[in-house]
């Protein structure tokens, strides 16, 4: 059997009890849980008689390591339950996101736990082949338990420059774009054939400083560079109408984003001095990363990492060589802080709560601006923790308030973002939250073709960051819960996922009927098994892509088994 699964001992033997009574109808039994601070109770239906469910658990060895999963049981074969060990308001927003997506136990074993190309999921589409440097073809799930598509295949191609994109577009060869560019944004409107379609989702572009690499190892130099940007120049420039200049590095549209001090004023004269200060008022030599992909974000990153070159030489006298990195790589090595100079990177957001943008970036376990700050992780773990988010506000405060004295990176620019489609195709849309959902675009025919901005990294988005594998993988992969087009949560593979009062305990229930694409039916063991491949490191199936499982560690506040 399973090597990480544990057998329930209390369910197998009531199973057998049970069957030796005979045919006894199936009783509700209670199980007992202790959860953090208190005693819990969950009521399941007992095992049909004659039949026995072996159920995995995924069990952290108590609260100790830090993170906030205490357990995860599969209770039976329709039911999971997490057990944290602290509350959390935002888990269903959480857990709705596509890198939590399940796939089947017996397919993460039979790849050693890196499906990186060969994905199996329940989603409202199947892949039917990945050819790299082209395009990622994927078939219409006939079986699919929700809206079923009106065409028979998607195709999901790539091209880093926008004209490109646009192109496409305007030849009939793609029915959607993503991120059309500034300049093409007038041309699409004013084409009667194409829809320019706002998508209102919370982002964030900044310049990364990773604080353990010097001159950026002083937080003067740091706050000398914040100072001599001239941020509000880039975004008029560079960016799409319906975009503004960083107060904070959340978009004040999601609550609790924006308490505290704004951002520092474009101030020359404060930066210089600050320079002097550090020993530095001649300047320095440093490196601006970037990669080559369009994003919301990030709309033409070549230019913008050029402009931020010039202002660098003349307004602060530091010389800077531009390097574009590979889009993986960028994003590999990011992550691990391991770029000395700035790295121009960008975030936007996947669920709709602040902890999405903050906890992701500067939480205990996040090592992309060097070692994380106490005064700024510490408030964030607090607040992550409130219910009440008047409560939790005071320490929103202050872990923004920190950010903005140590500098690990200077946020630019919440940019507008559109896609654009071609017009007539009924259903089109582009979410804020989560990935386009493709099922519900109907352009006629028997082929839907959509163009983003890069190929994906892989198709095993447990361990992907990038939109671009996150889009892919969102039409076969999915999460017990999920977002609507409009933003809101709502469920997904699970039918209902229910709280405590305390909010430490979440007992789901999975939505009946539900097969994977291999035929096999969905079961509370896959979920407890997708989720052990990404929090526990010390499972076989904790591989991966990149092996950083950034977000269940962040999310999660830190991997199981991590020493």
């Amino acid at each position: 059997m399973k090597s990480t699964m544990r057998l329930l001992v209390f369910l197998a033997a009531l199973a057998l009890l049970v069957a030796a009574c005979g045919d006894t109808p199936a009783e509700e039994t209670t199980t007992t849980t202790a959860a953090p601070g208190e005693e819990t109770t969950t009521t399941t239906e007992a095992t049909d008689p004659g039949t026995s469910f072996e159920g995995a658990v995924l069990d952290s060895g108590g609260c100790d390591y830090g993170g906030k999963l205490n357990t995860l049981t599969a209770l039976d074969a329709n039911t999971v339950e997490f057990v944290l060990c602290k509350p959390d308001p935002a888990f269903l927003a959480e857990i709705a996101f596509g890198v939590f997506g399940i796939q089947p136990a017996e397919h993460l074993e039979a790849t050693g736990g890196a499906p990186l190309d060969n994905p199996i999921g329940t989603g409202p589409y199947a892949l039917d082949s990945w050819n790299r440097g082209d395009s990622v073809v994927l078939s219409t799930n006939s079986d699919y338990w929700g809206p079923v598509a009106t065409h028979d295949t998607l195709v999901i191609k790539w091209a880093t420059e926008s004209a490109s994109r646009l192109l496409e577009l305007q030849a009939g060869t793609a029915d959607g774009i993503t991120f059309p560019g500034v300049a093409d944004l007038p041309v699409i409107e004013a084409d009667s054939n194409l829809e320019l379609i706002a998508k209102p989702e919370p982002n964030i572009f900044y310049m990364g400083l990773t604080v353990t690499h010097p001159p950026f190892d002083d937080e003067r130099v740091r706050q000398a560079v914040a100072q001599g940007i001239d941020r509000q120049r880039i975004v008029d420039t560079f960016y799409p109408p319906g975009s503004e200049t960083a107060d904070f590095f959340t978009p004040c549209t999601l609550t609790n984003a924006c308490g505290g001090e704004p951002w520092y004023d474009f101030d020359v004269d404060a930066a210089k001095a600050l320079l002097e200060d550090a020993g530095l008022g001649d300047g320095f030599d440093t490196v601006i990363r970037y990669r080559q992909v369009d994003r919301g974000y990030l709309p033409t990153p070549a230019d913008v990492a050029a402009d931020i070159q010039a202002q660098l030489k003349a307004n602060l006298n530091i010389d800077a060589t531009i390097e574009e990195v590979e889009s993986s790589q960028f994003i590999d090595e990011s992550n691990q802080g391991l770029y000395d100079g700035i790295h121009l990177l960008g975030w936007t957001g996947d669920y709709p709560h602040v902890t999405n943008f903050l906890d992701g970036h500067f939480g205990k376990t996040i090592t992309q601006f060097g070692a994380p700050f106490d005064d700024i992780a510490g408030p964030l773990e607090t607040a992550a923790s409130i219910a009440d988010p008047d409560e939790a506000a005071p320490f929103y405060e202050q872990a923004n308030n920190a950010i903005r004295q140590h500098v690990p990176m200077v946020p630019v620019s919440h940019s507008g973002a559109f896609v654009a489609a071609q017009a007539g195709i009924d259903g089109a849309h582009a979410p804020p939250w989560g990935h386009i959902q493709f099922n519900l675009w109907d352009n006629g025919k028997d082929t839907l073709v959509f163009f983003q901005n890069a190929e994906p990294g892989s198709l095993y988005c447990a361990d992907e960051t990038d939109g671009e594998s996150l889009r892919v993988c969102g039409q076969i992969v999915e999460a017990l819960y999920r977002y609507t087009i409009e933003g809101d949560v709502e469920p997904g593979l699970a039918s209902e996922c229910a709280p405590n009062d305390d909010l430490t305990v979440w007992t789901c229930s999975l939505r009946e009927g539900v097969t994977f694409h291999d035929g096999s039916a969905l079961d509370a063991n896959d979920v407890v098994m997708s989720y052990t491949a990404g929090l526990d490191a010390s499972s076989p199936l904790h591989t991966g892509s990149t092996g950083s499982w950034v977000y269940y560690d962040y999310i999660f506040g830190g991997l199981i088994n991590a020493g």
